[in-house]
């Protein structure tokens, strides 16, 4: 008699626990949706300047100020610079400096973070999307280059001002500061990136 009344007890604690129970939620194994209408932009391809201008073009400053906000350690700023024989999209408002310095360890893995950032493939798979989508054309950081007309893959960069790494400046070295160059589109704030909401 004691068992059955026993075994009724506990199976109406059981029911009771079971129906006030709080769910809990499972993490999803699989990659969240993109947020983007379109595939991203095809890899830029190299685009000399194209003139003089005095200022910024607007997706330059737009790109920069991301960069300020979203990273530590120097400031990033659409740079210009008066036109010369040489060709630099600093003259035609589509180049940003961001001032890191190379022998900093904290700064080397801000860096480090950026390009692992708009270097990464997204949901749908496709590869370096976040830089296709600001229309960055190239990246010097720390002696390499990251071009996107070489699908952004990483190669030593020597100055044209310089006869060997060992007499190159660090400026010149980009020891001292990330450079950015943008296609047209980007530096015009025409690619997704700056259209559908950065």
């Amino acid at each position: 008699m004691r068992r059955g009344l026993r075994a009724v007890v506990v199976t109406a604690l059981v029911s009771a626990t079971a129906s006030f129970a709080v769910p809990v939620a499972t993490p999803s194994l699989a990659p969240a949706a993109s947020a983007w209408t379109e595939a991203p932009e095809d890899y830029a391809a190299y685009e000399p300047e194209d003139g003089c201008r005095t200022r910024p073009l607007p997706g330059t400053g737009e790109l920069a100020s991301w960069i300020d906000r979203a990273f530590t350690g120097g400031a990033a700023r659409a740079t210009m610079r008066t036109c010369s024989s040489s060709s630099s999209e600093h003259q035609d408002g589509r180049a940003i400096d961001w001032t890191m310095d190379a022998d900093k360890r904290a700064q080397r893995r801000e860096v480090a973070r950026f390009l692992a950032k708009v270097f990464a493939e997204d949901p749908d798979g496709n590869r370096h999307a976040l830089a296709r989508r600001m229309g960055v054309m190239y990246v010097i950081w720390n002696d390499r280059i990251y071009a996107s007309y070489r699908t952004f893959e990483a190669r030593d960069y020597l100055s044209s001002s310089c006869r060997s790494v060992e007499r190159c400046s660090k400026t010149l070295r980009h020891r001292d500061h990330v450079h950015l160059s943008l296609s047209q589109r980007g530096g015009r704030g025409l690619t997704s990136w700056y259209v559908e909401g950065s």
